[in-house]
């Protein structure tokens, strides 16, 4: 049997969104923005037919995750530095006395501790094994790739149970 990778790297996989990051619970950047990009490394057999599998069922689930994303401020729901305030109109975000508030349409809370590309490369690969059309190919290795800038990278890996 043999293996291969097929690397998923397409123009349409990125999303805009601001966010800041957090140095401690006195210090954080200013609100700002990137465009992320988003790229997957698939590690599978090929199959007797010369497949491995469908990896357009990969390319739209990546686009959905980067949909959900985009246009959005980010915010981690797991940070210890943050409070969370959800009102009827605003939810605010509460950073060392400050009070951010933002329409709740504009904001998405993440399970992370902090926006970074390390933890966005994280999250988006656990949402991504999760989806059940995901968890049913017959996929060795994964390693997603997040950047919030040209050469500005983080990578999260996972493989199915028993391979390296």
């Amino acid at each position: 049997m043999h293996t291969t990778t097929i690397e998923i790297s397409k123009e349409y996989l990125h999303f805009a969104a601001a966010h800041f990051t957090l140095f401690s619970a006195t210090d954080r950047e200013n609100l700002h923005g990137h465009n992320f990009q988003v790229t997957l490394d698939a590690e599978a057999a090929i199959q007797a037919d010369g497949l491995t599998f469908d990896y357009n069922i990969l390319k739209k689930a990546l686009k959905q995750l980067c949909d959900d994303l985009d246009e959005q401020v980010l915010m981690p729901s797991e940070s210890p530095y943050l409070e969370v305030e959800q009102g009827d109109d605003y939810t605010v975000i509460i950073f060392n006395g400050e009070r951010i508030p933002f329409l709740p349409r504009d904001l998405t809370l993440l399970p992370i501790r902090n926006v970074t590309v390390e933890e966005l490369a994280q999250y988006l690969l656990g949402t991504l094994v999760a989806r059940e059309e995901i968890a049913v190919l017959d996929i060795q290795h994964l390693v997603l790739r997040c950047a919030s800038g040209e050469g500005q990278w983080a990578s999260a890996s996972w493989s199915t149970p028993g391979n390296p």
